[in-house]
């Protein structure tokens, strides 16, 4: 009996010791996922409260890329390369100041522009372009939206070797498709194409009556940038940084200004082409009393035309719309979302009778005869079961390590998050603690574990679901390089006027089928085009042979 309570007295102790020890790894685990949170939150905001103890870490190592301003050239007005002067272009990638919100700040221009050079060239044209790094880093040029030959591509360790500082690349481009594209780079997006590494391609038709006759043609980059304490909010060099939602800027550029004023003539219609180089922020795109005609988007001429007031343009998305100045007077240029009004620029309309007159074409919606015969044979497709199902997802270990499980949805109706809604929590991001996820839904596959083979020729129907049971859903602008491709339907429902893409936005809660043409030979990339996102490694490969 003596014996049998000594036993259960010594079970009794080894019971409260396990539990101790339990409660002792728990309260460790809590601590040490805290600690490492606040760490990451430091890294982003050394100087806030509580971040006293991890300063020496972020201040006496150099984390940070150059930020100095000593010696540099002021940014050059943006002009235009015409190939029909010069077959071979030269790009060299400089360091640059230029005065932003009352500062002086290091950015980065091709040819020392921001934007860079706009080059103007012929649909099946072929040009040589000679990229010169002239940063402290290295870089590559990607050519967005062009069918090029798979070596030229620009992506780093899949098409090409990045490109060193003080070295050189010679690019090849040819030009299959009309459209307007743009350039930029594809390594460490994140820090470079915030601070001005961007500049469009204008692709002119071989059919004159491709397109409307306009007075003018006007080029807009729509992007913004974050800066704190008069210069960038810091990018690290060995992690990402703000990849739960990506940056949000929070000064707004046209053209790498923070207005844009055109001049036009009473009764003028301005083609606009509009290209969103922002790292994460939607641009819904207004001019006030006037209505937009929209007429093409990534990849040429939408099938028909048609009215908006507005119009969103996603992360690497273009948009073409047309509007007509009938009245004199100034009209403001707006970006307008549920949260916010955001002034861009201004148009001034002088009273002064247009040149030409093209207001009475301007009221008629028409169709483009060459858009519809060549998308005509692809319409079958849209009740065609899909050959590839992706789920667009998000992984938070960081917060799991916490004990912590909850739903970040700040999603308007439309499935779209317009600002930055939780700073903290963003700034404190990393990718350290955070993946974002492309999966497929067969296999399980994730990012680039994905890895697809396909022949030209080939027409593969992919399925692309936003999930809004994610522990952060938000939408996602994913850019298939090297193909162009047709947005069958929207949760099921058919989309009855098509445009070539090369970038389609999944809102939050969508279901969205698109169609592959796959045409083009080589290993290429597919991510979201939000810059941290692709950084943080929401991407994978695919390969056309013959």
């Amino acid at each position: 009996m003596k014996e049998n309570k000594s036993n259960l007295k010594t079970y009794f102790i080894i019971l409260i010791i396990v539990v101790a020890l339990l409660i002792i790894l728990a309260f460790y685990k809590i601590n040490f996922g805290n600690s490492q949170l606040l760490k990451e939150h430091c890294a982003m905001l050394p100087g806030a409260d509580g971040c006293e103890k991890y300063l020496g870490q972020y201040t006496e190592t150099s984390q940070t890329f150059t930020r100095s301003i000593e010696g540099l050239s002021l940014v050059k007005e943006s002009t235009i390369y015409e190939t029909s002067k010069d077959k071979v272009g030269q790009l060299e990638i400089n360091p640059v100041k230029k005065e932003i919100d009352g500062k002086e700040i290091r950015m980065y221009g091709y040819n020392s522009q921001i934007p860079g050079p706009l080059i103007k060239v012929n649909q099946e044209e072929t040009i040589f372009v000679n990229v010169t790094n002239n940063l402290d880093m290295e870089t590559t040029v990607h050519w967005h939206g062009i069918r090029l030959k798979n070596e030229f591509d620009g992506v780093p360790m899949t098409t090409q070797e990045a490109i060193q500082p003080g070295k050189s690349f010679l690019y090849e481009l040819n030009f299959p498709d009309a459209g307007i594209y743009w350039y930029h780079p594809h390594a460490r997006e994140d820090y470079q194409q915030e601070l001005g590494l961007y500049g469009n391609i204008i692709v002119i038709p071989n059919k004159d009556d491709y397109y409307n006759k306009v007075n003018r043609e006007e080029f807009i980059f729509l992007d913004d940038i974050q800066l704190t304490g008069g210069d960038i909010t810091p990018v690290y060099k060995d992690k990402i940084n703000q990849v739960l939602m990506g940056r949000f800027g929070n000064v707004m550029l046209i053209n790498g200004k923070e207005s844009y004023d055109v001049t036009v003539k009473k009764g003028d219609v301005v083609r606009f082409y509009l290209t969103n180089a922002a790292n994460t922020r939607l641009f819904n795109f207004s001019i006030e009393n006037t209505k937009l005609k929209v007429i093409g988007s990534d990849g040429g001429s939408y099938e028909s035309e048609f009215f908006v007031n507005s119009i969103i343009v996603s992360p690497s998305e273009r948009s073409v719309v047309e509007v007509l100045f009938d009245k004199p007077g100034e009209y403001k240029i707006k970006h307008v979302n549920p949260d916010n009004t955001y002034a861009l620029g201004k148009v001034k309309v002088l009273n002064e009778n247009t040149d030409i007159d093209y207001s009475s074409q301007f009221s008629i919606i028409k169709e483009n005869k060459y858009v519809r015969e060549e998308v005509e044979q692809y319409k079958s497709y849209v009740n065609r079961s899909p050959d590839v199902n992706l789920k667009l997802d998000v992984d938070l270990p960081g917060m799991r390590m916490m004990g912590q499980n909850m739903q970040m949805n700040h999603a308007d109706e439309s499935g779209l998050e317009w600002e930055d809604v939780m700073q903290m929590m963003n700034f404190g991001s990393s990718n350290n603690l955070i993946d974002w996820k492309i999966t497929d839904t067969k296999t399980g596959l994730s990012n680039m574990k994905i890895q697809y083979k396909w022949k030209v020729g080939d027409k593969v129907k992919i399925r692309i679901t936003n999930d809004e049971n994610s522990p952060h859903p938000m939408q996602h602008p994913i850019h298939l390089h090297g193909q162009r491709f047709l947005v069958l339907s929207t949760d099921g429902i058919p989309n009855d006027n098509l445009v070539w893409k090369d970038t389609v936005l999944v809102p939050t809660g969508k279901s969205i089928d698109i169609l592959v043409d796959m045409t083009n030979t080589g290993k290429w990339m597919t991510h979201c085009h939000i810059a941290e996102h692709l950084s943080d490694g929401m991407m994978f490969e695919f390969e056309v042979e013959e």
